[in-house]
């Protein structure tokens, strides 16, 4: 069996960062830079006020209190002509650009109007208090964000600030899913002898757009090698990557496998991890494609341990992998050797002690998705008799 590291490592590094595009900036969010930003104006653009108050020239004030003549008025968005001249002040809006003359701004709150025109300033302040200078947050040539750089709103608000209106990004992956097999039904009908309901294809897709993938839903292929191959073939063309499920076990004879055989480069693996076992990739025509077990559970397993990281990779992602902790298994983790990594499914929360706690999900079979469906984590446990209650165990998140 193929150790979980190196199916891994093989997989990831057949799916190389997908090459840089050139977009708008609000349509930047969520993708991963590719080159680095440098500004080309500073920010603020000008001297301008922190607060509400008066602008004043800080000499004035060293007697205070003291009353003021107030000379002029300077909202947001607007300036003044006025040079503020000694024993003078201006009422100033935060956000607005500093007068000439003034050197610094006196709260509201430290202040008193008296009458229409006068304002009583209560206390001294040090020249350039309340004052924020012009590329005060940045300066033109400063590198903003360097390529790997994920675009989250905040990012979207510093381009704006400095003009970038467009940015070179790695784009989504455009992901075909789909399913196949006579036995599967999505209509909402009753079932006949041997049909089941199709899942996978809808929680895959979740999945993917999870990852921050586009979807493209290929839908549900009966088992038809001509009608397969064609399905497969326009995906590849038309997609970045594809994800199928089932047909991937050592000995079948599925349309996937006889399909993906004779047009594909696959590799066939059966991994030392349960559940998720079976898995293959490979590419058809440089198309990277990811045959994931059929069983819901173990498809759910093997998205994340093989296919999301890779994904990630070809979005530009630095960090591939899901965050992950070291967890108290409160329950304990029971199993027996058997040469795999058990990849238990848990629920962890984080307790008054600072410490992650983790228990197990109440079934643990690869079909057993409703067993499966609200937990956050997968337990790492190691091969040999399990962890005991009370003990450290590895827990990869299944959220963030």
């Amino acid at each position: 069996m193929t150790p979980l590291e190196d199916a891994q490592s093989f997989v990831i590094g057949a799916c190389p960062p997908l090459p840089p595009v050139t977009v708008g900036f609000e349509q930047a969010e969520g993708l991963v830079l590719a080159a680095e930003v440098v500004a080309a104006e500073q920010v603020p653009p000008f001297e301008n006020t922190a607060v509400d108050g008066y602008a004043v020239i800080a000499a004035d004030l060293v007697s205070a209190p003291i009353e003021l003549p107030v000379v002029d008025e300077v909202a947001a968005g607007s300036a003044t002509d006025r040079v503020l001249q000694r024993g003078e002040a201006i009422r100033i809006m935060t956000g607005a650009p500093m007068p000439a003359g003034a050197d610094a701004v006196v709260m509201v709150e430290e202040t008193e109007r008296v009458g229409s025109d006068r304002v009583l300033v209560k206390s001294p302040v040090p020249v350039g208090a309340a004052v924020r200078p012009a590329g005060d947050d940045v300066q033109p040539g400063d590198v903003l964000f360097t390529p790997g750089t994920i675009i989250r709103p905040a990012v979207v608000g510093v381009l704006a600030s400095v003009n970038a209106r467009e940015v070179s990004v790695h784009p989504r992956a455009r992901v075909a899913v789909l399913s196949t097999g006579d036995e599967l039904v999505e209509d909402g009908g009753p079932l006949a002898p041997g049909q089941i309901r199709e899942s996978n294809r809808r929680m895959l897709a979740g999945l993917l757009r999870d990852t921050g993938c586009d979807v493209v839903d290929f839908g549900t292929v009966r088992d038809d090698e001509a009608a397969l191959e064609a399905v497969l073939r326009r995906a590849a063309g038309e997609c970045d990557a594809i994800v199928t499920s089932g047909g991937v076990s050592m000995g079948d004879y599925d349309v996937v496998k006889a399909v993906l055989g004779r047009i594909a480069d696959m590799r066939w693996m059966q991994i030392a991890i349960k559940p998720a076992k079976p898995f293959a990739f490979g590419t058809i025509d440089g198309t990277p494609i990811f045959g994931l077990p059929g069983n819901p559970v173990s498809s759910l397993v093997s998205f994340e341990m093989l296919a999301r990281p890779a994904l990630r990779r070809m979005m530009g992602h630095p960090r591939l992998a899901r965050p992950s902790h070291v967890a108290i298994a409160d329950d304990g983790l029971p199993r027996r050797p058997d040469g795999k990594v058990h990849l238990v499914r848990a629920m962890a929360t984080f307790e008054d002690d600072g410490r992650c706690h983790v228990r197990g999900a109440r079934a643990q079979g690869s079909h057993q998705l409703a067993a499966t469906a609200l937990s956050n984590a997968i337990a790492v446990v190691p091969d040999g008799d399990g962890i005991p209650a009370g003990a450290e165990v590895a827990v990869v998140m299944l959220e963030g």
